[in-house]
């Protein structure tokens, strides 16, 4: 909910699959969100630029304009919080729409209740991000050996190469590099990258992890950062 006008919040659905517009607008709605649904990027983008929303959720692959230029776009006059629906062969595309500043990704097919938490964590983080704007209470940059992570930019650099992740990603990662060489158990990442009122497997890190080490490994194929502890949780690797 919009605090400040007691308004709904306003996401913008833009998917061909009628089918997921339909399903996921009705989620959406049960859960106090205002919806405006597009079968494509143009029209997107025209009724976007007309009625702006608060967060905006973009399936990849689209006619007319797809969800990568639509981004595109969309960041020329803000950075309204962007989350990607993307298939399991789009990891590319998922790399590039990162970089170029989506906030999260969710790969179909997917269960709309894992969507509908990532939406509210997604907003929650840009509410936050603009509370810190305000007070000028930004999270100092971390560094850690060949690590660098910039909390204020969403930037991460391993070994002067640039690191595309999730927000989701960077919060687990910045949880780990905050202190290492202790033990983070799995419940403790879902908390620092979750709302406390998500409903979320625990599991869903060990997915996490294992796509952060992938994007480690594309640039350093010696990475070794991250240390699983079997039947205990994950550690930064101390330098």
């Amino acid at each position: 909910m919009n605090v400040e006008t007691n308004m709904p919040q306003t996401i913008a659905l833009v998917d061909d699959d009628r089918n997921i517009l339909t399903s996921v607008t009705m989620a959406l709605e049960a859960e106090g969100y205002r919806v405006k649904s597009y079968t494509d990027g143009a029209a997107a983008l025209r009724g976007i630029g007309q009625e702006p929303v608060d967060l905006a959720v973009l399936d990849i692959k689209m006619p007319r304009m797809d969800g990568l230029e639509l981004l595109g776009r969309l960041r020329r006059d803000g950075d309204m919080p962007v989350i990607f629906l993307t298939s399991k062969a789009d990891e590319v595309d998922e790399a590039m729409g990162l970089r170029m500043g989506a906030d999260d990704y969710i790969a179909k097919p997917f269960s709309v209740r894992l969507l509908i938490e990532r939406v509210h964590a997604v907003l929650r983080r840009a509410e936050l991000r603009r509370e810190k704007g305000k007070t000028g209470a930004g999270d100092p940059p971390i560094e850690r050996g060949d690590l660098v992570l910039d909390p204020g930019r969403h930037l991460c650099a391993w070994r002067g190469q640039s690191i595309a992740l999730t927000v989701t990603e960077f919060l687990i990662l910045k949880a780990l590099a905050q202190h290492p060489g202790h033990v983070k158990s799995r419940n403790q990442l879902l908390d620092a990258a979750y709302d406390d009122e998500a409903y979320v497997d625990d599991r869903t890190i060990d997915s996490h992890i294992k796509r952060m080490r992938k994007k480690f490994k594309a640039v350093d194929t010696d990475f070794n950062g991250i240390e699983t502890l079997y039947g205990i949780g994950y550690r930064y690797r101390q330098a």
